[in-house]
């Protein structure tokens, strides 16, 4: 996807058919999230390149319209490439994916990502995620090994036949040892952050069960608890906002957590001891823990796990029995 020019990288993006009748920089600002609409607007106009086409802002798309992006080449920040192999039988590739490491290539990273990872380490196969896991959120990740099997995983996590479970650390006592948010999330505007998700009246409907596994305090006597999430649909940080929603961030969560500034501050790298004190992990503690789903190849059903990660695992060590 990615190919550098001297001192210019050049992104390629393919439409893809959920996508189709979005317009260019509505598009791009889903894909690069960190980007204002005035700088996706400049990028089009200047830094865009479509071989037969001039595309506008404006422009409404297609399935599979294919379009470059030139980028200044910059230091690419480093990421844990070591990823587990959790399952593998040649047409399912399920990994145990490291915190911080982005699935896809995005505006900062490019060889640092797990699909540029996994073209080194499996050249012989076109292995594809059939899902998405956030950069900071470890855990479970779904691939075809080739294209035939990635459209039949895509398809079963798109028609509900995928569950899901992640493993949460939440700050706050729940309200019950099981609970269920059902509220509605969409992109609105109101924060400075402007990939929040909203709870909002005109949002998708949105729907994700909680299970209380275990509660403690943390060495600073804020009470945490350990919880089993189960997302019933699948919206961007469906699971953080909806925790945010019911009183209960996720320990270390930079834009739904004490204080959303804390996200600007991170990603200027001007994170103060203050800053450092509240989220008290330097990642969201999300962890994509169990999946069940359908084969790509027999359609008999496939459970994989992936324990907590040694981070998880340290912070959760160091708290003590509520």
């Amino acid at each position: 996807m990615f190919a550098a020019v001297s001192h210019v990288v050049r992104v390629s993006f393919t439409v893809e058919p959920n996508y189709a009748g979005w317009r260019l920089d509505r598009y791009l600002q889903e894909k690069i999230q960190r980007l204002s609409r005035e700088r996706v607007q400049h990028l089009i106009a200047n830094r865009l390149e479509c071989e037969g086409r001039r595309l506008k802002p404006a422009t409404r798309l297609v399935p599979g319209l294919t379009f470059v992006l030139l980028r200044n080449a910059e230091p690419e920040p480093e990421a844990n490439l070591d990823f587990g192999v959790v399952h593998d039988d040649g047409a399912l590739l399920v990994v145990d994916k490291p915190a911080g490491l982005p699935v896809h290539p995005t505006a900062r990273y490019s060889a640092n990502t797990f699909t540029s990872a996994a073209r080194l380490r499996f050249p012989e196969r076109k292995v594809d995620p059939a899902h998405r896991l956030d950069r900071e959120t470890s855990g479970l990740l779904a691939c075809g090994s080739a294209p035939e099997w990635t459209k039949r995983l895509k398809r079963a996590f798109a028609d509900g036949a995928v569950a899901k479970t992640y493993l949460g650390l939440a700050l706050g006592v729940p309200p019950s040892a099981r609970f269920a948010v059902d509220a509605p999330l969409a992109i609105t505007g109101e924060s400075g952050v402007r990939v929040r998700m909203h709870v909002a009246s005109g949002g998708l409907p949105s729907s994700t069960e909680f299970e209380v596994l275990e509660r403690r305090r943390a060495p600073d006597g804020a009470p945490v608890t350990l919880l089993a999430c189960r997302p019933r649909t699948g919206r961007q940080h469906q699971i953080r906002a909806h925790l945010h929603h019911a009183a209960l961030p996720l320990v270390g969560d930079k834009i739904y957590g004490p204080d959303e500034a804390i996200f600007d501050r991170f990603t200027r790298h001007a994170l103060t001891d203050d800053d450092r004190v509240l989220l008290r992990l330097p990642r969201q503690a999300l962890h994509a823990w169990k999946l069940e789903l359908p084969h790509p190849r027999t359609g008999e059903r496939v459970a994989l796990e992936a324990p907590l990660p040694a981070d998880l695992a340290e912070f959760w060590r160091s708290c003590v029995a509520a």
